[in-house]
């Protein structure tokens, strides 16, 4: 019993509200003339020259950075504000246009036909149009022919047709599946109503719907041999709206039917493998041409 008071005797007490009165093993005394800054400052800096001196030049009254912040170009800062007013226009007109993803399209069936719709000869009008179209792209020269027949005088050449050719919009030619791995695709043809970045979709003579992939498939489409335009057609007008109903033959059901196979036409292949690109994107691409192997 006698021990254990003498060793509560000799344990200290410390207040921790008390005052500091203890740096670097000096003992100071902290008032508003000597506050702990400054006093901490001068018991810490070496001893060979005065703390005092050392203190008033280098510390008091100056602002002390404890981290170094990393410097911003001015070319960085430029960038930055220039992206800020690239996104900003961005967002500005997407606010003024409904944009629709593909998600979106396939849930409300935008591209959807229904069965009455998928007829061969309501986009036989589409046909007609693409024909006057491809007419004007290519150059096609009108028939000279007195007799209404041309000949092989007339026929343009197909050297600067190819490059052109590719970068064609394909809405409204008339496909037809020359090659592919699969067999049940082999003859398949029709109007191209919708094209994406690896398919072509179609409506056959026989009122089908057929979506046909571009990959492992070669594909053969025709050009007319002699422009469908009226000779007095000019660049600057808008391509004419053919009218099947007009056409001398007495049989408004035949005329509905006709298609650049019933004429006189360029037939060319068109390699699915090199062709996966939507048509905008074809419009400014640049294609070089090289060897292929294909099936």
């Amino acid at each position: 019993m006698s021990s254990s008071k003498a060793g509560q005797s000799s344990a200290t007490t410390l207040d921790i509200y008390d005052e500091l009165a203890f740096i670097h093993g000096q003992k100071i005394t902290l008032t508003s003339a000597a506050p702990f800054t400054p006093s901490f400052v001068l018991s810490s800096v070496a001893q060979s020259s005065d703390p005092t001196e050392v203190y008033v030049d280098r510390v008091r009254g100056r602002k002390i950075l404890l981290e170094n912040p990393a410097k911003v170009s001015r070319a960085q800062k430029e960038q930055e504000k220039k992206e800020e007013r690239r996104k900003e226009a961005k967002k500005n007109k997407n606010k003024n246009r409904l944009i629709m993803s593909r998600k979106e399209a396939k849930v409300k069936g935008v591209w959807r036909l229904e069965k009455e719709q998928a007829r061969f000869e309501l986009f036989v009008p589409l046909h007609h149009l693409w024909m006057g179209y491809i007419s004007e792209l290519m150059g096609l020269p009108q028939s000279s022919s007195v007799s209404g027949v041309p000949t092989l005088k007339d026929a343009p050449s197909a050297v600067g047709m190819h490059p052109k050719l590719v970068k064609a919009d394909f809405h409204g030619s008339l496909l037809t599946v020359k090659q592919s791995k699969c067999p049940s695709l082999v003859g398949l043809s029709g109007i191209v109503i919708h094209e994406t970045e690896n398919t072509f979709r179609i409506i056959t003579p026989e009122n089908k719907d057929k979506l046909l992939p571009k990959q492992n498939t070669i594909f053969t489409f025709s050009i007319p041999l002699f422009s469908t335009l009226p000779p007095t057609h000019t660049p600057e007008a808008p391509l004419p709206m053919p009218d099947p109903r007009s056409q001398s033959d007495s049989s408004a059901e035949a005329t509905t039917t006709v298609t650049v196979l019933d004429m006189p036409h360029l037939e060319f292949d068109l390699y699915g493998n090199q062709f996966r690109f939507r048509s905008a994107e074809r419009a400014g691409r640049k294609f070089k041409p090289k060897e292929t192997i294909e099936l």
